[in-house]
């Protein structure tokens, strides 16, 4: 299942990597309160499934929790199970492509070459992940976008708050976020209005 109705909805994904697990809800509530109740776990952090289920039971329709680096099918199945809502890859992996396919499940696949546009418009998803995106000229998204028309990205890895409105202006519809969400330290000193604060700030300059 394509996830262009949802990323479009949501311009900023907030991603939980390595957050330990007993700052989970206040991290995440932190975004909440930003206006990013859109969320990425990714499965090779520490208890990245104990915090899919924490986010789903506290939050419930407040937000929409994805799982990332799911780059197995035995992965896919653990996070569902735990309660993901959608799916993401950092590549082409394309047991994990036929899997989600087969059984309609929301997935947002990395990409960085055109041969892995290609891969994922043949399994019919139009709406991608440009990963590592901030490695990327910014001209690039308009290039992909040259031969496979209809196509649309979020912006993932190594894009720093201050880079947001260069990935907009460069066609993308969403941006991810991880280490730079938030203040490390205002994190660190659980300062979470501060966090809250910081988010609402990059929420708002994509809205502008």
């Amino acid at each position: 299942m394509d996830t262009y109705d949802l990323v479009s909805k949501h311009p900023l994904l907030a991603i939980l990597r390595n957050v330990p697990l007993e700052k989970t809800i206040d991290y995440a509530e932190a975004a909440v309160q930003g206006g990013a109740p859109f969320f990425e776990v990714a499965l090779n952090s520490p208890h990245a499934l104990e915090q899919i289920t924490m986010l789903r039971t506290h939050f419930g329709d407040r937000c929409t929790v994805g799982a990332g680096t799911a780059i197995t099918v035995k992965r896919c199945k653990a996070a569902l199970n735990a309660g993901a809502q959608f799916l993401l890859t950092p590549g082409t992996p394309l047991d994990v492509f036929s899997y989600c396919a087969d059984h309609d499940i929301a997935l947002l696949p990395g990409v960085l070459t055109p041969t892995d546009v290609a891969t994922s418009l043949q399994f019919g998803y139009k709406t991608m992940k440009l990963f590592p995106a901030g490695s990327m000229p910014r001209h690039y998204v308009k290039d992909l976008q040259g031969p496979f028309d209809g196509t649309n990205y979020m912006a993932i890895g190594g894009v720093s708050p201050a880079q947001i409105p260069e990935v907009f202006d460069a066609g993308c519809i969403s941006v991810g976020l991880a280490s730079s969400l938030m203040p490390k330290d205002a994190v660190a000193a659980n300062d979470w209005e501060a966090c809250a604060a910081y988010v609402r700030g990059m929420v708002e300059q994509i809205q502008r």
